[in-house]
């Protein structure tokens, strides 16, 4: 059974830092494209960070780009997201997400082309 796990949110103020980690079970995370995804209340899920596994290329969205940065740990079967400069907007429920339907292409990913996601952890930037 496929299982991906979040953690590492939390409340920061401005200008801070947070890693989250993405744990998966069952899969090997280095055989499949991994996105990082958000959504804040009243807004759609939209992608941070998608992690090609074909190439190694990775994709960010333009609001996080030079601020964020998605790395992968093949022998702890982990991905993260380290995010500098927090600021208020990067507030938001973080998902991470596995292509276990293999159609993900990272520069244009969109939410419903993952077929596994995890629960989400929570990111609140505030002072």
């Amino acid at each position: 059974q496929v299982q991906l796990v979040e953690s590492g949110g939390g409340l920061v103020q401005p200008g801070g830092s947070l890693r989250l980690s993405c744990a998966a079970s069952g899969l090997h995370l280095d055989y499949y494209a991994i996105g990082w995804f958000r959504q804040a209340p009243g807004k759609a899920r939209e992608e941070v960070s998608c992690l090609s596994t074909r190439d190694g290329y990775t994709h960010y969205g333009d609001s996080v780009k030079g601020r964020f940065t998605m790395s992968r740990d093949n022998a702890k079967n982990t991905v993260y997201l380290q995010m500098n400069d927090l600021k208020t907007e990067d507030t938001a429920n973080y998902y991470c997400a596995a292509d276990t339907n293999n159609v993900v292409l990272c520069h244009r990913a969109h939410p419903l082309d993952f077929g596994s996601w995890g629960q989400g952890t929570q990111v609140t930037v505030s002072s």
